[in-house]
């Protein structure tokens, strides 16, 4: 740490409240590098900045931590307990190196159900991984969790880690090879199909139970704070934190289904068979052209990874090539720019590309590959009226059953992709509406219109600014200004408008 920067941050320090509150350490980029909490922010922070406090720390972790903070912030809080809401709620924001990751504690117990096992097994880990398994937890009472499982294997009938069922003959499991069968009172002998509906079941009542504890946890969390147990209340705050996850997580995980062994995997294996395509299309993007008579024309890209939205690969796209009404062109012009890209920044092409209409806009999509000289990937239309899924080739129109997984899978990638353009065009078309009112000012020509708009962003950035700010604009004088202003505000008054 330099000599200015210390004689910086002692002038902070001196000026610090004693009073409860969070404090965020920053190192030399900016990063928040570790949050904490503090009965005195005063006291706490500067004991960081003590002289040779690094040297005569043991632990190598604070030292490290200690010699990289080059700045910091407070927040304060009206109480010790407030702060340490606080502290847990901004560790999950930054996830800063220097805290421990409460999520992923591996003091605590989760329970595992692996959904790539024909019969999934119900384990217990201290480690949750990115894989095809279903996580419940973490839990900070074990013995309780150990006998909530032995509950579940006799009221459910499913399996635990100790226990390896055996295929028949006939295809069918033997679960048990022993008097459990008795004590248990549910069939040994099923089918995988039988034993999945078995799992669902025991996860409901999972999902139930760990609520019950959730609230447990948090009347605990709340006593040991009223106690001045801190400690204990922070480590109960992480783990409610981290339940509350995996909750809110579980609210979004799509059922266990016989039909559909591993959620979504069905509907593309299925999808495949039907368009003869080379393997599953993991990942899909569908377009859509959204317009007003012509007016406020846009489209939209949706992205689906293993059947399921990506919204952070989405795109909405403004037509830059022509004005006017032309779904054709429009489909021509956004595929061209989003498939160029791709190619320029050699990034993979999706499995299967979904245009939103029939053969001519799909004709459109085909001519903006060749127009790139570049292979496409899969390609079809599905034309909403009979939902009728169109071939580029000579290929003749293809109608799957209304319930055929595959086709639920394209609807829901179709219907996604005009929500999104639809949702982009009102927010244009709003935009555009708030941005008329310009046009009611005399003298007010489309050069000094666009400068104004260029230099604020949009009208509730102009109407937010003084005349002072107005008159900044090129070609706007100290009395055009300061009309405008009142203008606006006028208006805004008027209207009632933002």
């Amino acid at each position: 740490m330099s000599e200015p920067q210390t004689v910086n941050l002692k002038e902070k320090v001196r000026h610090l409240p004693e009073t409860p509150g969070v404090y965020l350490m920053k190192d030399r980029l900016g990063r928040i590098i570790y949050v904490g909490k503090a009965r005195s922010l005063k006291k706490r922070v500067s004991s960081y900045f003590q002289r040779g406090r690094a040297r005569t720390v043991s632990q190598p972790k604070i030292r490290a931590l200690i010699e990289l903070i080059t700045d910091f912030d407070i927040i304060e809080v009206k109480s010790e307990p407030e702060a340490l809401l606080l502290e847990g709620k901004l560790i999950k924001q930054w996830r800063p190196r220097y805290n421990t990751d409460f999520t992923d504690d591996k003091r605590f117990l989760l329970v595992r159900i692996d959904l790539g096992e024909e019969l999934p097994r119900f384990r217990l880990t201290r480690l949750k991984k990115e894989d095809n398994s279903r996580y419940f937890g973490p839990f900070a009472h074990s013995g309780l969790l150990r006998k909530t499982l032995a509950q579940m294997r006799r009221q459910h009938g499913i399996l635990l880690a100790d226990t390896i069922p055996q295929r028949l003959p006939d295809g069918t499991w033997q679960l048990y090879d022993d008097v459990r069968e008795e004590l248990y009172g549910t069939e040994n002998v099923v089918t995988a199909e039988t034993y999945r509906r078995r799992v669902d079941e025991a996860c409901t009542f999972l999902e139930g139970k760990s609520r019950e504890w959730l609230e447990t946890l948090r009347a605990e969390m709340t006593a040991a704070a009223g106690r001045r147990e801190f400690e204990k209340a922070a480590e109960l705050r992480d783990v409610v934190f981290a339940l509350e996850e995996t909750l809110r997580k579980t609210r979004h995980f799509e059922r266990l289904d016989p039909t559909r062994p591993a959620g979504d995997a069905e509907a593309l294996e299925s999808l495949q068979l039907a368009l003869h395509l080379s393997g599953p299309p993991r990942t899909m993007e569908c377009f859509d052209i959204s317009h007003i008579s012509g007016t406020f024309v846009v489209a939209s890209m949706v992205h689906f990874a293993d059947g399921r939205p990506d919204k952070d690969n989405y795109r909405r796209f403004q037509i830059k090539s022509f004005i006017g009404n032309d779904d054709f062109r429009a489909m021509e012009e956004v595929v061209g720019r989003r498939y160029r890209r791709l190619a320029e920044e050699k990034k993979p092409l999706p499995d299967l590309i979904v245009i939103d209409g029939g053969r001519g806009q799909i004709g459109a999509a085909l001519k903006s590959f060749i127009a790139l000289d570049l292979m496409p990937p899969a390609l079809i239309g599905l034309a909403k009226q009979h939902e009728t899924i169109i071939f580029p080739d000579a290929r003749a129109p293809l109608n799957l059953p209304l319930n055929h997984p595959g086709l639920n899978l394209l609807q829901r990638l179709r219907d996604e992709a005009h929500r999104f353009a639809n949702t982009y065009n009102a927010d244009l078309r709003s935009k555009k509406i708030r941005e008329s009112i310009l046009d009611e000012f005399p003298g007010l020509g489309p050069v000094r219109r666009a400068a104004l708009l260029a230099h604020f962003g949009d009208i509730v950035r102009l109407r937010a600014a003084s005349a002072a700010e107005i008159s900044e604009v090129e070609g706007f004088g100290g009395k055009l200004a300061a009309e405008l202003h009142a203008f606006l505000h006028r208006a805004r008054e008027a209207t009632g408008s933002p």
